[in-house]
């Protein structure tokens, strides 16, 4: 290896450094610090006015795993994980294999299907929680069921994960269409010469192809419900009855750490819910070797 091609390699190993350098600072200083100073925190007991944290060991631990209410908010995000993506990624999916048709307005439509993704969260609350209003809402008006959709205990947790479906369809939707670019049209013709309808190329030819795809959206996506709080926190009031049975580990963590001033606890809340979606990716990540098709 001459002197020139050993000058080249280290100038362009220098520029790498340099472009990637702002993206790792930013990971380092707003995940990966926040992220241990959190476990740290999990092992101290807040001190008089936020100051002079007590040092306790494994005991928030101790007390989380015996504590009803992190079991029930733990309980009530896995409801709307359940609910909110299966049927988040199947309805994109869906609407993907249609919009990936020639078929007239269909740059309309998949705007129309995105603008969600870009609307603030709050606006989106506040149009939720005027359909779901059990007096004036639009729902009461038209469906012949009157319902408390957000203060019924029973339900409430299910008309959440509602707003959650409509919020995201934009997101996964454009995934699954990127997915869809890169199947070649030779397979779908082929299979049509063959005799084979449109569902059986839907089940044969395109799920599998983009199976990589479905993987990356359903990860990403079981991750970001198990940390649900925004919707939770504002179209469910303080003084909701329904609010012990929609209240996330997030939004549990909040209540700790920000209304009661219990920091150590609270960083102990969420560390355990750190852990759980840990264990559901590995779990993932092992099931993708028995249906995931990398071409």
């Amino acid at each position: 290896m001459n002197k020139k091609t050993t000058a080249r390699e280290k100038n362009e190993f220098l520029w790498g450094w340099i472009f990637i350098l702002p993206t790792m600072i930013g990971l380092v200083v707003l995940n990966i610090y926040p992220m241990l100073q959190t476990i740290y925190q999990s092992f101290f007991k807040t001190g008089d006015f936020g100051k002079g944290n007590i040092f306790v060991g494994l005991a928030n631990y101790r007390k989380v795993f015996g504590d009803a209410e992190v079991w029930q908010s733990l309980w009530n995000t896995i409801k709307y994980a359940i609910v909110e993506v299966p049927l988040s990624v199947a309805i994109a999916l869906i609407l993907a294999v249609f919009l990936n048709q020639k078929i007239k307005g269909r740059s309309a439509f998949r705007t129309i299907f995105f603008l969600p993704m870009v609307v603030a969260p709050a606006a989106v609350a506040m149009v939720w929680k005027w359909l779901y209003n059990s007096q004036f809402g639009l729902l009461n008006h038209v469906l012949p069921m009157k319902r408390n959709w957000v203060s019924d205990p029973k339900i409430a947790i299910y008309s959440i994960a509602v707003i959650g479906i409509w919020s995201v369809i934009g997101y996964n939707m454009v995934l699954f269409l990127a997915g869809l670019q890169e199947v070649p049209r030779d397979y779908y013709e082929a299979a049509a010469i063959d005799g084979a309808g449109g569902v059986t190329q839907f089940f044969h030819i395109t799920i599998p192809l983009i199976s990589p795809t479905m993987f990356f959206v359903v990860v990403t996506r079981v991750i970001a419900a198990m940390q649900v709080f925004d919707l939770i926190f504002m179209v469910i009031d303080a003084n909701n009855p329904a609010l012990k049975k929609t209240q996330s580990l997030v939004y549990l963590f909040y209540d700790y750490s920000f209304n009661q001033g219990n920091k150590g606890y609270g960083a102990t809340v969420v560390v355990v819910l750190l852990v759980v979606i840990a264990l559901l990716t590995v779990l993932q990540m092992i099931g993708q070797k028995k249906w995931v098709h990398y071409s």
